[in-house]
């Protein structure tokens, strides 16, 4: 069953990829899902037997590299922690795929798509699933180099050429850190093996690493480099910038990258990596300030998105922040319990954005909406549910892990970790904000789109519909019925999958926080949605917002927001065309084609094609310039045997012998002086 899990996505992947020409669109598709559906049902078997009952698997496949002393085997790690993934992976997989069976419908090249989603799925499994580094980093690459084709899978828009290239350039970023990352822990325990360096980890405390003659502790060392890792995947501030571009996709990709693969892979890695950062306390008060910054960030500049996917994109990169500084808080099971929360309404919140796009002949603009509340209203409740369980509205899964995270940053009673809670809780009303305003601009305000648009639009289909109310089911009671299991005090669940150090363990401290801070986030929740309600309908507050918006100090904060905080200027402008000018400038003309070419191939072919040309001219055809050539190199020859002839006696040595080499030499300069009188004749 286990080796099953991971075969069946690349089964698909090759039966619609490379057999697509047979089975044809149809077949394909079906060949694809079918793999997909079985996948999910044998992963929450093992989800039964692994985190229920309690049984750990680990599989040795056999040998895989082998040098000398050092070995590397090929193992599959099957904990509550994997299974957890698993779960998340296979069914929001799975549901995009039937999704995606009517939305690409008029696509001529669906069976690559579906190959394509396939390959994502599989390399998502090699990372969660991996024994050692190696392994995992092969994932890890497999899931970049996938949301590249994915993202410009319609490549012959400009656009997703830009957003896939952007996508794989940041990316590229955060794979560097981590594979020195992968470097610092090999050289540290001569071991990739997550059991070996796991059970050193208590007995490298303290030490320090030797780099360019300065010590580092080894531990902080580690931690910085898995965490650059992580922040690329996971969207974290400063490589976030290819999380709103990768809207260029189709839809169901974009439910697919956000809400379980690719942006939940360095929520894993830290998960994974806890017994390591929990002896770094440095690098986890990084982890918590670089969250909570980034949960800030995102949802402030998702108030005044206007594209209906890059809204829900920053939401996705605000909640991210969210899962970052509760690992921060060494409170990883909250933030894996809220990436398993995330994941069912940000799959519901995109493919609901994809029905209303689908419906509206691809209008992403949200002003060139409003009035779909008639015409859409599965989708408008769809959309309404996911927004509620994005807010964290009380009883609803997003609740169960939301609120839980501030409170345990809170419960930490440190200055990072109150930073991060007063941080998160200003998010939570900004989260509020763009999502009543999503709700409204979309559905409930006054149309605003074109009247044949309007007219030909209707809700989603059958096969789009099924995959909604699934994940519409998830989100009302996941949280609910797992919250107890997943994030309970004293819960056996993660049975020793995830390690909190006993000076770092702040959730029993976070049960008896006053209750007023406990309510915090629900009254900055509802706060946010209700002037956002009130500034977006007719009879409320548009007009002094819009009049706030026309001043100089609203311009100032409009622009500073609806342009990201300036991050993509900064980006373009000054690191961007810095290291194009010292490129070309330096690089290129002065070191490639000025030093490198003139001193190496072009230099040496210059210079013999130069003397070529000289020698060429002595040949004249002349008689008298022919004798002159020879008889000098007669001479020349004659004068340097003799120089041999005294070089050699020389050699020997005898102090008889010191006047025959004083007149010899005399006579050599005569027999030179007189080839230079020849040759100028």
């Amino acid at each position: 069953m286990y080796l099953i899990i991971r075969r069946l996505p690349l089964i698909g992947a090759i039966g619609s990829g490379f057999g697509g020409y047979w089975l044809g669109a149809e077949g394909s598709i079906r060949f694809s899902t079918g793999c997909r559906l079985r996948c999910r049902l044998c992963s929450l078997l093992s989800f039964v037997e692994v985190g229920r009952h309690g049984n750990r698997v680990h599989l040795d496949l056999g040998p895989w590299i082998e040098s000398e002393r050092r070995g590397l085997r090929w193992g599959l790690r099957f904990d509550s922690l994997t299974v957890v993934m698993l779960v998340v992976v296979t069914r929001v997989s799975s549901l995009v795929h039937l999704y995606s069976i009517e939305y690409m419908s008029a696509d001529p090249h669906r069976p690559r798509f579906m190959s394509y989603l396939s390959r994502f799925t599989f390399f998502m499994l090699i990372l969660v699933t991996a024994d050692n580094r190696v392994q995992m980093f092969i994932g890890w690459e497999g899931v970049g180099l996938c949301s590249y084709l994915l993202i410009n899978f319609w490549h012959t828009r400009l656009q997703a050429n830009k957003a896939a290239i952007k996508a794989m350039l940041v990316n590229r970023v955060g794979d560097f850190g981590l594979a020195l990352g992968i470097r610092v822990v090999y050289q540290e325990y001569h071991a990739l093996d997550y059991a070996t360096i796991f059970a050193s980890a208590p007995y490298s405390v303290g030490g320090h690493q030797n780099f360019l003659g300065i010590e580092f502790d080894s531990m902080l060392r580690i931690s910085r480099r898995l965490f650059v890792g992580a922040i690329g995947k996971s969207a974290q501030l400063g490589l976030h910038t290819w999380l709103p571009d990768a809207m260029e996709g189709p839809t169901p990709v974009s439910a697919l990258i956000h809400a379980a693969t690719m942006v939940t892979a360095g929520v894993f890695l830290r998960a994974r990596c806890s017994p390591l950062l929990e002896y770094s306390p440095t690098g986890l008060m990084v982890i918590t300030v670089f969250g909570s910054i980034t949960a800030f960030f995102a949802g402030s500049v998702g108030l005044v998105q206007n594209d209906l996917k890059r809204v829900i994109a920053y939401s996705t990169c605000s909640q991210l922040g969210y899962m970052v500084f509760a690992c921060g808080r060494s409170s990883y099971q909250v933030g894996v319990f809220h990436l398993a929360n995330h994941a069912l309404f940000k799959a519901l919140l995109f493919l609901s954005a994809g029905s209303v796009i689908h419906a509206m002949m691809d209008e992403q603009d949200m002003r060139r909406m409003g009035g779909l509340v008639r015409i859409l209203p599965l989708t408008y409740a769809m959309i309404f549910i996911g927004s509620l369980a994005l807010m964290g509205f009380p009883f609803l899964t997003g609740f169960y892990s939301k609120d839980v995270i501030l409170e345990v940053a809170y419960g930490s009673y440190s200055l990072h970790g109150h930073l991060a809670h007063w941080l998160g809780s200003m998010a939570a009303f900004c989260t509020a904000w763009y999502s009543l305003r999503l709700l409204y601009l979309t559905f409930l305000a006054s149309p605003s789109g074109y009247r044949h648009v309007m007219e030909g639009a209707h809700d989603a289909p059958r096969r789009m519909a099924i995959p909604l109310i699934v994940l519409c089911v998830g989100s009302l009671f996941v949280g609910w019925r797992t919250k107890d299991r997943m994030i309970g005090l004293g819960t056996p669940f993660w049975n020793q999958a995830l390690f909190t150090h006993p000076d770092q363990c702040v959730q029993i401290d976070a049960e008896f926080i006053p209750h007023e801070v406990k309510r915090l986030p629900v009254i900055f929740s509802r706060l946010g949605g209700g002037l956002a309600r009130y500034a977006y309908s007719d009879s409320g507050l548009s007009k002094r917002l819009y009049q706030s918006k026309i001043t100089p100090a609203g311009q100032g904060r409009y622009v500073f927001l609806n342009r990201k905080w300036f991050f993509d200027k900064v980006y373009n402008e000054w690191i961007s065309q810095l290291t194009r000018h010292h490129g070309y400038h330096t690089t290129y003309k002065r070191m490639d084609r000025g030093i490198i070419e003139r001193r190496g191939p072009y230099g040496m072919s210059s210079l013999l094609g130069n003397q070529s040309h000289h020698l060429t001219g002595l040949h004249t055809g002349h008689v008298t310039r022919g004798l002159r050539m020879r008889r000098s190199g007669l001479l020349l020859a004659l004068f340097l045997n003799r120089v041999m002839v005294s070089q050699g006696v020389q050699g020997r040595g005898s102090t008889s012998r010191t006047d025959l080499l004083g007149r010899r030499g005399a006579r050599d300069l005569r027999i030179l002086a007189l080839f230079f009188v020849l040759f100028r004749l």
